[in-house]
């Protein structure tokens, strides 16, 4: 199981492999919320999200003639990049499954970074038939996008700089607003906080549809989508919480806040003017959720990461147009 051991050794080994994001604020940023808001811009990060983060603990923890053989990983695109850009740093091969509806610049990305990408269609192909065939022909090694320990150990460094720069702010005590899907960073950034933040408390946001660990925390028990895609928010759109992650987020963190699409693209051309960052629409859902939602929290402080900026440009100019 992932720990704050386990954190503080990946922080270790991505020393001067990854970048200390900013922690940014805006007083218009803040009018809107109606408290203080800080933004921990993970957009900035190698690759253009947190995944990074978790593919290089993951790459970097394996033996190393384990690794030689390559890695494989699945992915709609954040963790597609962020574990082919580690295996290319490291020199070793990366494939990554792709649902074929994935962003563009995505798919673009991951194979810039000199992965294979093997793409499927997510309603009428397997894509962990997929996988294991692959891997047990090529003795590629799976690094999973948030049920491993290694993963959720890498995003948790995310939580001990979020402690140490809202410290340098005199925060002691805020609600930490973060994108969840599979619930990776959410969960590391749980355990990091628990042992760095005492008051600082986790709170999952995720788009409207696609709720699964909202729901999952108010019921006590793992929840699945209805759907596996329909969401501009692709980033975090999964079928359900980890069997891993869910349990640390059912002791940490606290109630989820759901957004709408429209929120996230209204946050995304706020993160923008008000910011300059380039925030995609499953990055944006916790700002969105500090800023629209501020009826569902309970500090005064709020830190909001927002996790990716791999946007296609699309998209990117209708948040724009419709809210610039």
């Amino acid at each position: 199981m992932a720990s704050i051991e386990m954190i503080v050794a990946a922080r270790a080994r991505l020393r001067g492999h990854i970048r200390r994001t900013p922690l940014l604020s805006s007083p218009f940023l803040d009018e809107i919320a109606g408290r203080r808001l800080f933004v921990k811009a993970e957009c900035l990060q190698h690759s253009g999200s947190f995944k990074f983060r978790g593919g290089w603990s993951a790459v970097s923890g394996l033996d190393a003639a384990v690794r030689s053989k390559g890695v494989i990983a699945f992915s709609s695109g954040n963790h597609a990049q962020g574990v082919a850009l580690a295996a290319k740093l490291h020199g070793v091969p990366s494939v990554i499954i792709m649902p074929s509806d994935a962003p563009k610049l995505k798919i673009a990305n991951t194979r810039a970074f000199g992965a294979e990408v093997v793409l499927y269609d997510r309603v009428n192909e397997d894509r962990d038939e997929i996988g294991a065939r692959l891997s047990a022909e090529r003795g590629l090694t799976l690094v999973k996008p948030f049920d491993e320990p290694l993963v959720i150990a890498g995003q948790g460094t995310t939580g001990l700089e979020i402690s140490e720069q809202a410290g340098e702010e005199g925060v002691t005590s805020a609600e930490v607003l973060v994108p969840c899907g599979g619930g990776g960073l959410t969960s590391g950034i749980a355990l990091a906080l628990e042992a760095s933040s005492p008051g600082f408390r986790v709170r999952p946001c995720e788009p409207r549809d696609f709720d699964d660990t909202t729901r999952s925390l108010a019921s006590g028990k793992i929840e699945r989508n209805a759907a596996v895609s329909g969401s501009i928010c692709d980033a975090i759109v999964t079928p359900h919480p980890g069997n891993i992650t869910f349990p640390i987020l059912k002791r940490l963190a606290g109630a989820g806040i759901v957004v709408t699409d429209e929120e996230a693209l209204r946050a995304m051309a706020l993160a923008f003017s008000r910011l300059k960052i380039v925030v995609e629409p499953g990055g944006a859902v916790a700002l969105a959720a500090a800023l629209f939602h501020g009826n569902a929290l309970e500090s005064d402080t709020a830190v909001v990461v927002t996790s990716g900026g791999n946007v296609d440009p699309d998209i990117f100019a209708t948040a724009l147009e419709r809210f610039g």
